[in-house]
C-alpha cells in the first residue's frame, strides 16, 4: 500500500469520526426521544388491555347465549320449533315455503338418442348423455354435468318477495301425476314429463313441462305459471349457466372451437370470440335461440315465439388446473314478458346433439350456422358442393380416408382445365423469357415505359396473357379455403381411423412428449403429426417444381417463400385435423403428378415456341384489356413529357 492510499484512508476515518461527533444528539434530544418511546409503549399497553377486555366480554356473551339457547331448547317443544321453522320459511318464500326444503333426487328419462337426468332441486336438466357417441377416451359422452355450477331457472317477484327457482325443490310428474320412479324410458309415443313447484294451494304452481320424442335430439319445453295472476306483477328474469366439458383430443384446439352463438329476431347471428379468455355481448331486443356450441356438439335453447327479451351472453375460459374436465363457463340472461292478470305459457325447445349440418338444417331454424363453414363464397362452396359430395360418397363407402381420396380426385379433375390453362400460361412465359431479356437489354434503366410497351406488344403478337397464370389459381382459391373450413368442422370424421391416425377430426401423433418446451410447445405442440409433416414435404417439392418452371424463379424473395411457406404450414397444421392435412397431402401429390404428365407428354416447349412465332405473323385484334393498358401507357408518357418540358 503506497503513501497516498494510507493518507486517503486516514482522511476518510477523520471525516467519519468528526461527522459522528458533531451529529450526536444533545441531552435534551435524548430525553425527548425517551419520552416519545415511553408514550408509545403506554399506548400499546392500553390497546392490549382493551382488546383483552373485549375478548373477555365476548366470551361471557357467548356463554350467556349458549345458556339461553339451552333454556329455550328445554322450554320450546319440537312442535313449536317446527312451527318456528315454517314461519321463517313462509316469511322468506311466501306461498312457496313448502318447496324451499327437500332432498336432492334424480329422475332419468331415456329415449333412443339421449339419457337426460333431471334434478328436483331447481327442477332443471342436470346432465345430458348422447348414446351414439363417446368421448375421445371412449367414455360416455356427457355434454354437461355440473351440479351446483349448473343453473336453469327464473328469478321472479311473488307477492313482492324475490323467488329464485333454482334454489327450490320441484316434484317430478308424468302425464300430470306425481311419480316416484327413478328411470323412465320413452316408448313409441311422445312422453310428457314435468317438473312442478306447487304453492300452498294446488291450483297455483310453476312448471317445466317437457315433451320428449322417441328418436330425436330435440325436446319441447313449455313454461307454465298457473294461478299466480295476482301474485306476479313484473317481467320474469331467466338464467342459463353451465360448464362445458372437454370431450375431444387436444384441449386447446377444442377450446378454440367452443363458443356461444345467438340468433336475434331479425335472424342476425351474434357470437362470442372463442380465442379470448372472457367475452360477452348484450343487446336490447329479442332472440330466437342461444347455442352453447362445442367443437362437435351443441346445447341450444330455442324460443318458438322469440320471447327471449333483452338477452345477454358471456363466456369465461376455465383454468385447466382448477377445472381439468371443463373448458369454459357459458352464461346467458334474458327476460320473459308478463301480462298482468294472465297465466303464463311460453313455448321453448332444447336441442342436445351433434353439429351435423344436414340435421341442424332440417329443423329450419338457422341452427346450422353454428358450424363454421366459412363466410361468403367459401361457405357457398361447402354448402352446395363439398357437403353434398361428401354425403353422397358416405352413403356407399364406409372408410373416410378413402372418401377423402375420391373427393380429392374429383376436385382435381374438375379443376384440371384451370390447372392446364395456368401451366400453359407459365410455359409460354418461360419460352418467351430470352426475348424478354433481350428487350430488357435494349431498353435499359430510364426507358421503363418503352420496355413495357415492347413487352406488351410481344405478349399480344405471341398470344400470351400476363395474367393467364394467376387467374386460374385465384379461381381455385375458394375451394382451397372451403376445404380448410370443412374438415375440422365435419363431425363425420370424428373418431374415424385411417392408417396411423386414430381420429381424422383431430391431429395424428406418431411421437408425443409431456415436457413443456417454451415457445416450441405453444407454437408447435407436444407431438409430431406425420400427416402434417408429409404435407409440408410435398408442398416444398411442389413449390420447387413450380418455381423451376417460372421465369424469375431465381429471385431471392421467391426462394425465401419457397421454404418459408412449408415450414409455416408445418407449425400451423401440426395441431389441426389430420383429415385436413391428409387432403392437402393428396392435393399436392396430384398437383405434382399433373405437372409431370403435362410437361412430359402434353406440352413440348419447342413446338410451343414455333406456334407462338407463327402467331406473331397473324393479324391480331387487340383485346379490351390491351386497349385500356395501351391507353394508360400513352397517357402516362404524355404526362412524363409535360413534366420534362416544364423543367
Amino acid at each position: 500500500m503506497d503513501k497516498n492510499t494510507i493518507i486517503g484512508f486516514l482522511l476518510i476515518t477523520v471525516l467519519l469520526v468528526g461527522y459522528m461527533f458533531f451529529s450526536r444528539p444533545s441531552k435534551e434530544e435524548i430525553a425527548e426521544r425517551q419520552r416519545v418511546q415511553d408514550s408509545i409503549a403506554q399506548a400499546q399497553m392500553a390497546e392490549a388491555e382493551e382488546k383483552a377486555k373485549a375478548a373477555a366480554d365476548l366470551l361471557e356473551q357467548e356463554k350467556a347465549t349458549a345458556e339461553t339457547d339451552s333454556i329455550k331448547s328445554e322450554i320450546v317443544t319440537p312442535e313449536q320449533q317446527d312451527s318456528l321453522r315454517q314461519l321463517k320459511l313462509r316469511t322468506e318464500h311466501g306461498i312457496f315455503a313448502n318447496a324451499a326444503t327437500g332432498e336432492n333426487k334424480f329422475t332419468v328419462v331415456e329415449n333412443e338418442k339421449m339419457i337426460i337426468k333431471f334434478l328436483n332441486h331447481g327442477g332443471k336438466i342436470y346432465s345430458v348423455e348422447l348414446k351414439d357417441y363417446k368421448t375421445f377416451n371412449q367414455e360416455p359422452l356427457v355434454l354437461f354435468e355440473n351440479g351446483d355450477n349448473s343453473i336453469f331457472g327464473m328469478t321472479l317477484s311473488v307477492n313482492r318477495k324475490p323467488l329464485v327457482t333454482n334454489n327450490m325443490y320441484f316434484v317430478p310428474m308424468l302425464n300430470g301425476k306425481e311419480i316416484s320412479a327413478d328411470t323412465i324410458k320413452v316408448g313409441d309415443k311422445d312422453l310428457n314429463f314435468s317438473m312442478r313447484m306447487t304453492a300452498d294451494q294446488a291450483n297455483k304452481y310453476i312448471e317445466y313441462q317437457y315433451t320428449i320424442k322417441p328418436d330425436d335430439y330435440m325436446l319441447d319445453l313449455t313454461l307454465n305459471i298457473v294461478g299466480l295472476n295476482q301474485e306476479i306483477r313484473d317481467n320474469i328474469d331467466m338464467k342459463w349457466e353451465v360448464d362445458m366439458l372437454a370431450l375431444e383430443r387436444g384441449r386447446d384446439w377444442e377450446s378454440r372451437n367452443t363458443t356461444v352463438f345467438m340468433r336475434m329476431a331479425d335472424e342476425e347471428i351474434e357470437d362470442l370470440n372463442e380465442a379470448k379468455d372472457a367475452d360477452s355481448y348484450e343487446t336490447n331486443g329479442r332472440a330466437q335461440w342461444i347455442a352453447y356450441k362445442q367443437q362437435f356438439f351443441s346445447s341450444i335453447l330455442i324460443s318458438k315465439d322469440s320471447t327471449l327479451v333483452d338477452p345477454s351472453i358471456s363466456l369465461v375460459k376455465l383454468d385447466e388446473k382448477e377445472h381439468p374436465e371443463a373448458l369454459k363457463k357459458f352464461k346467458s340472461d334474458f327476460s320473459i314478458e308478463y301480462e298482468n292478470g294472465q297465466n303464463i305459457k311460453k313455448e321453448f325447445a332444447f336441442y342436445f346433439g351433434p353439429n351435423k349440418y344436414s340435421k341442424l338444417k332440417d329443423y329450419d331454424m338457422g341452427m346450422e350456422k353454428v358450424i363454421p363453414l366459412g363466410w361468403g363464397i367459401f361457405g357457398w362452396v361447402n354448402k352446395y358442393a363439398i357437403i353434398p359430395m361428401f354425403n353422397l360418397l358416405g352413403r356407399g363407402i364406409a372408410n373416410y380416408g378413402l372418401i377423402i381420396l375420391i373427393m380429392t380426385i374429383i376436385i382435381k379433375l374438375v379443376l384440371f382445365p384451370l390447372t392446364y390453362k395456368s401451366y400453359m400460361s407459365t410455359a409460354k412465359m418461360r419460352v418467351l423469357k430470352p426475348q424478354l431479356d433481350a428487350l430488357a437489354e435494349k431498353y435499359p434503366k430510364g426507358k421503363e415505359m418503352e420496355r413495357q410497351q415492347a413487352q406488351m406488344s410481344l405478349y399480344q403478337r405471341a398470344g400470351v396473357s400476363p395474367m393467364g397464370g394467376c387467374l386460374p389459381l385465384l379461381l381455385q382459391f375458394p375451394i382451397l379455403i372451403a376445404m380448410f373450413r370443412f374438415f375440422p368442422a365435419s363431425i363425420e370424421l370424428r373418431q374415424q381411423p385411417f392408417l396411423w391416425a386414430t381420429d381424422l377430426s383431430s391431429y395424428d401423433a406418431i411421437c408425443e412428449w409431456s415436457v413443456h418446451i417454451p415457445i416450441i410447445s405453444s407454437l408447435y405442440g407436444n407431438h409430431v403429426s406425420l400427416f402434417a409433416l408429409l404435407m409440408a414435404i410435398s408442398m416444398l417439392i411442389q413449390q420447387k417444381i413450380t418455381s423451376s418452371q417460372q421465369a424469375g424463379a431465381s429471385m431471392p424473395g421467391m426462394k425465401f417463400m419457397m421454404y418459408f411457406m412449408p415450414i409455416m404450414m408445418l407449425f400451423w397444421f401440426n395441431q389441426y385435423s389430420s383429415g385436413l392435412s391428409y387432403y392437402y397431402l393428396l392435393a399436392n401429390i396430384f398437383s405434382i403428378l399433373q405437372t409431370w404428365i403435362i410437361q412430359k407428354f402434353v406440352v413440348k416447349e419447342d413446338k410451343l415456341l414455333a406456334q407462338m412465332e407463327a402467331n406473331k405473323n397473324k393479324p391480331k385484334k387487340k383485346s379490351k384489356f390491351m386497349q385500356r393498358l395501351e391507353a394508360a401507357q400513352k397517357q402516362q408518357q404524355e404526362q412524363l413529357k409535360k413534366q420534362q418540358n416544364r423543367k
